[in-house]
């Protein structure tokens, strides 16, 4: 197992790619650390890993509260002596065209998708350093690529994380943390439950290989870049979309 006592810290893991994410890193025998603004949802989750005989644990944690996230790095820290690998995936969306984004829109998205990377990130980058090694993982998207109509918050976070991240591979990788980030496509989760069939069908039909990304998908890509299959791989946002871009 390539993640064999490795421990794994997952933002957003109540759900989607956050908990397939966790699923896989489980199989592939890390301890993982589940945290999530949901605290009903995420302890469920963490049950459920629990059950399949995993070394799991979970917190409530809001990334946009700096005290939450020292608080569960440190609880961590007891309990575990070192983190080797976090996954910021926890993000939101609050679309609207720019003419009609408010202020509390903007500021909701940037807080969440770019904040809590930041104070996510900083919390654990110290300590990688110390170890020697650890792998720093980002969410962003296609759209933090190539831009999205009506996402003019969720568009700029994402292009964030991506700065993020190859500054970060320039900062850490001489102190043997990587840092790397993964742009999914449209992901077949919750989100999209609401969705019409034919926006649905617009979706699936702007990719070629004509069909949405299941989460385990996109976590098998997580799993690769925090394993040591990936040690040279440091400083890339790596497209996952099945083929949108062609």
């Amino acid at each position: 197992m390539k993640l064999q006592g490795r421990v794994a810290i997952i933002t957003g893991a109540a759900a989607g790619i956050g908990f397939a994410t966790a699923q896989r890193f489980a199989e592939d025998g890390a301890i993982v650390v589940l945290c999530d603004v949901h605290e009903a949802r995420v302890r469920e989750a963490a049950a459920r890993l629990a059950a399949t005989g995993a070394t799991v644990s979970a917190y409530r944690v809001d990334v946009t509260r700096r005290e939450e996230v020292d608080a569960m790095v440190a609880a961590v820290l007891a309990a575990h002596e070192r983190v080797d690998i976090l996954v910021n995936n926890a993000g939101i969306t609050k679309d609207a065209r720019l003419a009609k984004m408010t202020e509390a829109q903007f500021d909701a998205v940037i807080d969440v998708n770019l904040k809590g990377v930041f104070n996510c990130a900083q919390a654990v980058a110290g300590l990688m350093t110390e170890q020697g090694k650890g792998v720093i993982l980002n969410a962003s998207s296609v759209v933090g690529l190539y831009g999205n109509f009506g996402q003019t918050n969720y568009a700029a976070s994402k292009f964030g994380v991506i700065g993020f991240t190859k500054t970060w591979a320039r900062e850490l990788g001489p102190k043997g943390v990587r840092v790397n980030a993964v742009c999914p496509g449209f992901v077949n989760t919750e989100i999209l439950q609401t969705v019409p069939d034919k926006v649905l069908d617009g979706m699936k039909s702007s990719c070629w290989l004509r069909r949405l990304a299941e989460p385990a998908e996109i976590a098998s890509i997580y799993a690769f870049l925090a394993s040591d299959d990936a040690s040279y791989v440091n400083g890339v946002a790596i497209e996952a979309s099945g083929g949108m871009s062609l």
